[in-house]
């Protein structure tokens, strides 16, 4: 056994062999050599008195000792790397790194022009930004700023109602040549509807749904948003898509307009100890208000 306490070093290779599955990705992905990871996983291992992998025809198993203290690994991971956001800028409002998180839809069609007029007035600032449609927790630091399309309900963040977005069901013009347009909404059984696939989580959030708009219905299932965002421009079948995204693109035709109508709330949201930090609160009142505009339907910036 060796003495003291794994540090910090030990736990990032073990986490990067996990993901990756051998010692050689590991070491490439974390710039060290191989022996020297291989090492790190030895130490570690003595130090906690477990065998951490098993050698398969795939690479290298984690162990079921090993898959337990993978959270606890990914939470020292975000740990650290708030560390160097926070540190990255000093006392500097105008220098360092900020991390925002957001859906992909927002992420890829919303926020970029908000965060280029950003750069143009914060050049010293770095933006990081990570696209998912899990709700990134705030309080294990993943990111700095979120903005989400429910409530944050924990009590230690700051959060920002901006609005609500609304949503509605489109086609692509030439879909809509091809196979006409639904009068009401029983005739959605006749078309191809685009939807999840095996994540229900957005279709959730948007509350009662009609039955026509379920699972089994669905002639073109992706989880992605992104991915049905782009067959609905493509002419795939009929899908949801927030208006004031939709009006950006001529092609898209309303479908069912009055009969189908769907609104999420959009926010922004930040740890409390973030209001302290320059760069964070610039970024964060710069989001809320090219959101704003958003939801109003003018033109983000």
């Amino acid at each position: 056994m060796t003495h003291g306490e794994p540090g910090w070093e030990l736990y990032r290779t073990f986490l990067e062999v996990v993901r990756d599955g051998s010692l050689s990705g590991a070491a490439r992905k974390l710039a060290l050599t191989q022996p020297t990871v291989g090492r790190h996983i030895d130490a570690l291992e003595a130090s906690l008195g477990l065998s951490l992998f098993s050698r398969s025809p795939q690479g290298l198993k984690a162990t079921p000792a090993a898959l337990e203290l993978v959270s606890y690994a990914e939470t020292m991971a975000a740990a650290s790397a708030a560390l160097r956001r926070t540190a990255s800028g000093g006392a500097k409002a105008d220098r360092g790194t900020v991390r925002v998180t957001a859906s992909e839809m927002i992420g890829c069609e919303v926020l970029p022009p908000i965060l280029a007029s950003f750069r143009d007035s914060h050049p010293g600032i770095t933006l990081e930004l990570a696209l998912s449609n899990r709700n990134e927790d705030l309080l294990r630091r993943d990111a700095d700023i979120a903005i989400r399309m429910v409530r944050p309900r924990q009590k230690s963040l700051v959060a920002r109602r901006i609005g609500k977005s609304a949503i509605g069901f489109y086609a692509h013009r030439n879909y809509v040549e091809k196979y006409g347009l639904p009068k009401e909404i029983a005739e959605l059984e006749k078309h191809c509807l685009i939807g999840f696939d095996r994540d229900d989580l957005a279709l959730r959030s948007l509350g009662k749904l009609p039955r026509q708009v379920a699972r089994d219905v669905f002639g073109f299932r992706c989880d992605s948003d992104l991915a049905q965002f782009a067959a609905l421009k493509a002419g795939v079948g009929i899908g949801g898509c927030q208006h004031n995204i939709a009006r950006r693109f001529p092609d898209l035709v309303p479908v069912l307009a009055k009969a189908i109508r769907f609104e999420l709330e959009v926010w922004v949201a930040m740890h409390e100890d973030m209001r302290s930090t320059g760069r964070v609160r610039v970024l964060f009142d710069h989001l809320a208000a090219g959101l704003s505009a958003f939801v109003r339907g003018h033109a983000a910036g």
